[in-house]
Parts: structure tokens; C-alpha cells; sequence
């Protein structure tokens, strides 16, 4: 009688399985982790008030469409101001202040909400929705520096894939919830219980360990801020990272098409699906992420994760229903979520300390504006040719952008983890400050 599967079988779940390592071994990180999923949940609630309520006092697309907007620029400005102070003041303060900040901002929404006359609600919303965008474009930079500290250089990979499944469980399940909310209970409640997630999230965040700061001379500045830009322009490894995905997003990310897709396949009812696609293509590939730490060619990994994302995009978009495209946009998350834990093995694996913050800015930037570029592509090449084949064409030029950087960069193509200077150096570090 069989005593269970066969070793083979076993071997290959086991590599399958989520590492889940740096939650058993490290108390700060778990710390982290809670506050930033208790956080984001609150967030969650906010992000689909505010259209809302926007929606509600104008009735205006093009309204709603300027909050996003009226985030950019701040995101931008503080996302790259934020990795410089991180790289010369204290970053548990800096996530502690900057928790406390975002807290205030729903604390203003929601005043704003039951206090205000419906016309002097409007200018408020863009104003604290901007306020909210910096704060959280500040408070990013601090906490992946700090978690680089926390954990072993080995475990990065891991790590990423624990917070990706966070993430987009949160975002599979935050919006269904925030919907609910938002419409039978109004938005100064979803506003209220996001200042209750922040109480929660900042109880945590209390507990945190201090992180000593490898200090740079001068402190933070706009000449230390171009050092940072200057470090990462002289590694061409780290700029295949961000070409990439800039490159990916631009190309292939269509969520605006999305509405008019589910219109074209007849089934308006199930827009949701394709929303949630990407995110549960994503959960599955965290889930069984751990192949990923046996990987050490990690230039080459994003390269093909990319280049998959792209052909799962423009396979969807000849898909006859609704069904069948969600399966590949869920094809395609999965890949970029795998190609999201190598790009993250290599920054937190090679960038020194005295550089985390300022290059976790640019990282910030690169995956935060292509969504917002790639929407505007995608909008424009719709309304040449229609939805699909604005889906098509946007993920085979993903695909020709991505086999384009990689003949581009050899370096970032041919990194191997196991004999590239940067990560033996800083492995090296490491070591000796343990050893200290």
C-alpha cells in the first residue's frame, strides 16, 4: 500500500510551496507585514470613496478622472524625496510620521464629508487626495529599507512574494468590500474606518526594532538625490530592472479597456472578473513561489516573466468570452508578479544600505507610473483600431520592448546572483557586520 505520493511528486511540491521563512524569523518583518496589510485594507476603503463621493458631487468623468491626476505629481516629487531622507534619517521614524500623516488625511476626509457644504467638499478631495499620494510616496522608500535590514539577503525573494500575496488578496477582496460600504453606509464611514485601520496599523509600527542608519556625509539633499539617479545609471543591471517594467506597463497594462471589453463580449455584469484576473493570476503565483529561490539567473527570469506577461495580454485579446480572456489576464499577472520578485531580488540583494532608500524611490517610480502611462496608451490605440486591438498590439509591443532591452543590456541579461560583483559585495558586507 502507498504510503503518499512519490518522492518526486513531493520534491516538486515542496519547491512549489511559499517560502514563508522571513515571517517565522523575523519579528520586525511580521511587524511590517501586519501594519501594511491592516493599512492598506483602510486604504482600499478610501481609494473607492473618494471616485465615489467625487461622482456623487459632480457627476463628472473628467472630475473623477483628475484625482488620479492630482496624486501624480506628488507621487513623483515625495516617492523620490522620500528615498533620500531614507538614506539619512531615521526610517522607522519616517514610517511611524508618515502613518501618523495618512491617518490625519482620512481624519479630514471624513470631517470633510459631514461638515463641509457639497460644494466646498470638491477642492478639499483633490487637496487631501494629493496630501495622501506624497505621504505614501514617502513612507514606501523607509519601510523596504528597513525590511532589506530585517532579513537575510536570501530571503528577499521570499519576502516579495509574501507581500505580493498580501497585496493582491487585499486588492481581490479590499474593492468588493469597499463597494459595499461606500454605497449603503457613505463615504464618511469607509473614511472612518480608515482612520481605525491607521490607529491599528500604527500600533504596530510602533513596536518595530530601530534600524541603525549607515549615514552618508551631508545628509539629505538634491546633490544626494542625484547621486542615487547617478548609482543607478552606472549599473546597467538595475536599470534593466526599471526598463522593463516600465516597458511592460506602458505596453501591455490596459485596465481602462476593460469596461468596454466586457460590453463587447456581452457580459457587463462581470466586469469585476477582469479586474480581479490579474490579482488572482498573481495569489497562485505567490502561492507556489519557492521554485524562485533555486533560480539565480535573475536578469534572465524577469526578461522571460515580462515577455510572458506581455503574450498572456495579447492572448486575451482574442479570446471569444469573458472567461476565457480573465484565465489569460490572469496568466499575465501571475508572470508579472513573478517577474516583481527577481527585480526585487536584485535591488535588495546588490544595492548597499547607504543607497536603499534613494534607489527604493526610483523602484517606486518605475512601478507606479507605467500603470498610469499604460492606461493612456491604451485609450489612444483604442480608439484607432477598438479595445481588442488596442489589448493586442499593446502586449506584442511589450514583448518586441522587452526582447529589445534585453539585447540592449547584456549585463542585466546575463546577471547571475552567485558571481556578480555587486551581490558578492554586499553579501560580504553582510557577513562581516554579523561577524562584528
Amino acid at each position: 500500500m502507498s504510503d503518499g505520493p512519490p518522492r518526486s511528486l513531493r520534491t516538486l511540491l515542496a519547491r512549489l510551496r511559499l517560502d514563508v521563512s522571513p515571517l517565522r524569523e523575523s519579528r520586525d518583518f511580521r511587524l511590517l507585514l501586519g501594519s501594511s496589510m491592516i493599512s492598506m485594507l483602510g486604504g482600499v476603503l478610501t481609494m473607492v470613496a473618494v471616485p465615489y463621493q467625487m461622482k456623487q458631487l459632480t457627476g463628472s468623468y473628467v472630475a473623477v478622472g483628475l484625482v488620479s491626476l492630482a496624486e501624480f505629481v506628488p507621487m513623483v516629487v515625495c516617492g523620490l524625496w522620500g528615498g533620500a531622507i531614507a538614506d539619512a534619517l531615521d526610517r522607522r521614524k519616517i514610517v511611524i510620521w508618515s502613518e501618523a500623516g495618512l491617518c490625519v488625511t482620512s481624519v479630514l476626509l471624513a470631517a470633510n464629508a459631514v461638515l463641509l457644504p457639497r460644494a466646498a467638499q470638491i477642492p478639499v478631495l483633490y487637496v487631501v487626495a494629493a496630501l495622501a499620494a506624497g505621504l505614501a510616496s514617502v513612507r514606501q522608500p523607509s519601510e523596504q529599507a528597513i525590511i532589506n535590514r530585517v532579513l537575510k539577503l536570501d530571503q528577499m525573494g521570499a519576502a516579495f512574494a509574501i507581500q505580493s500575496l498580501a497585496r493582491n488578496t487585499g486588492m481581490i477582496v479590499g474593492p468588493a468590500i469597499g463597494g459595499v460600504v461606500v454605497v449603503a453606509l457613505g463615504p464618511a464611514v469607509s473614511y472612518g474606518a480608515d482612520v481605525v485601520t491607521f490607529v491599528l496599523s500604527l500600533v504596530l509600527l510602533v513596536r518595530v526594532r530601530p534600524v541603525p542608519l549607515i549615514r552618508e556625509d551631508g545628509g539629505a539633499s538634491l546633490r544626494s538625490l542625484v547621486e542615487g539617479v547617478r548609482y543607478a545609471v552606472r549599473r546597467p543591471d538595475l536599470m534593466g530592472t526599471y526598463l522593463v517594467d516600465i516597458a511592460a506597463m506602458v505596453f501591455a497594462f490596459s485596465n481602462a479597456l476593460y469596461p468596454f471589453l466586457a460590453d463587447e463580449l456581452h457580459a457587463p455584469a462581470a466586469l469585476g472578473v477582469l479586474y480581479a484576473a490579474g490579482g488572482v493570476g498573481s495569489v497562485i503565483a505567490s502561492l507556489t513561489s519557492g521554485w524562485t529561490s533555486h533560480v539565480h539567473r535573475h536578469g534572465r527570469a524577469v526578461i522571460v516573466a515580462a515577455a510572458l506577461w506581455g503574450a498572456g495580454v495579447a492572448l486575451a485579446s482574442i479570446m471569444p468570452n469573458i472567461w476565457l480572456m480573465a484565465a489569460f489576464l490572469a496568466v499575465a499577472g501571475g508572470a508579472d508578479m513573478i517577474s516583481g520578485v527577481f527585480r526585487g531580488t536584485i535591488w535588495n540583494q546588490t544595492i548597499p544600505d547607504e543607497y536603499r532608500g534613494r534607489l527604493a524611490g526610483i523602484e517606486l517610480l518605475s512601478y507606479s507610473t507605467g500603470p498610469m502611462l499604460g492606461d493612456t496608451r491604451a485609450g489612444l490605440l483604442a480608439q484607432a483600431g477598438g479595445a481588442r486591438f488596442s489589448l493586442g498590439v499593446g502586449g506584442l509591443l511589450c514583448m518586441g520592448a522587452v526582447a529589445a532591452m534585453a539585447a540592449a543590456l547584456p549585463r542585466f541579461r546575463t546577471y547571475d546572483a552567485r558571481t556578480d560583483e555587486h551581490a558578492l559585495a554586499e553579501r560580504a558586507r553582510r557577513e562581516a557586520a554579523a561577524a562584528s
